[in-house]
């Protein structure tokens, strides 16, 4: 198994330690405003994130920082994301373990690239130009890699998290597949480590993590990664584009 990465590598995929990994961990304090990323503070009032009912349709754009900020009611406001789930060309699908200077989920382990399209000169950003923007900023993947026509999009979920209950997710995710062999040169800010998973080794490898999963990625582990990771070969087949789903959380 190819394993890298910044600071120090994931753990050996094949040492198997019995820790319990659930997206409900209270290790998600907010780090103080001098811990976080400048880059990351300044985005959060810039970048103006797309607004939409439970049909994901457009209503309107509220800051990132008011879009996964919990209201003392628990509200936050539904918003649109994508997740992009990375696989090389064997098969081998890309996990990364986000900074902790992230300001949602430090630490947490999560698929290759979580973020939002953004509303940008009067326009909605097309979510496969969000994605390869994200992949290039986070990952360090050359745009070059990255045709558009790469990504397969399998479906939507609609799902609440409220995160350490300052800072939290209520999103309708859009999922995509990229499958492609990549360079590599991940952004220290966003990402702490990665690392390329072999299918039959993934469930020996989770247990080893030092952290939590991110409630997006563990609820597509649960009830859909295996269908895609099966069948790799005809994405478009087993793809719902249509749907929005709305899982139940692990208890």
């Amino acid at each position: 198994m190819l394993v890298r990465g910044i600071g120090r590598a994931l753990c050996n995929a094949l040492r198997v330690e019995q820790r319990c990994l659930s997206s409900k961990t209270a290790s998600t304090k907010l780090e103080t405003k001098e811990s976080i990323d400048a880059a990351q503070l300044a985005a959060l009032e810039k970048d103006l994130c797309l607004l939409v009912d439970d049909k994901d349709t457009f209503i309107g754009t509220a800051s990132k920082k008011d879009c996964h900020k919990v209201s003392p009611d628990g509200n936050i406001p539904l918003h649109r994301a994508f997740s992009v789930f990375l696989f090389n060309k064997r098969g081998d699908i890309l996990l990364q373990r986000r900074s902790n200077s992230k300001v949602t989920y430090p630490d947490y382990y999560t698929n290759a690239c979580c973020s939002h399209p953004l509303y940008i000169d009067g326009q909605q950003e097309n979510m496969v130009t969000a994605a390869r923007r994200r992949l290039n900023y986070e990952l360090g993947i050359p745009l070059d890699q990255m045709n558009p026509e790469l990504f397969t999009f399998l479906t939507r979920i609609h799902y609440y998290d409220s995160g350490d209950g300052v800072w939290g997710e209520h999103e309708i995710d859009h999922i995509y597949v990229l499958q492609a062999d990549v360079k590599i040169k991940p952004n220290s800010n966003e990402i702490s480590e990665y690392a390329f998973v072999p299918k039959n080794e993934f469930n020996a490898f989770l247990p080893t993590l030092e952290g939590p999963l991110t409630p997006w990625f563990n609820m597509v582990r649960r009830h859909r990664l295996k269908l895609w990771w099966d069948n790799l070969h005809r994405l478009k087949e087993v793809a719902e584009p249509d749907k929005i789903h709305k899982f139940k959380e692990e208890k």
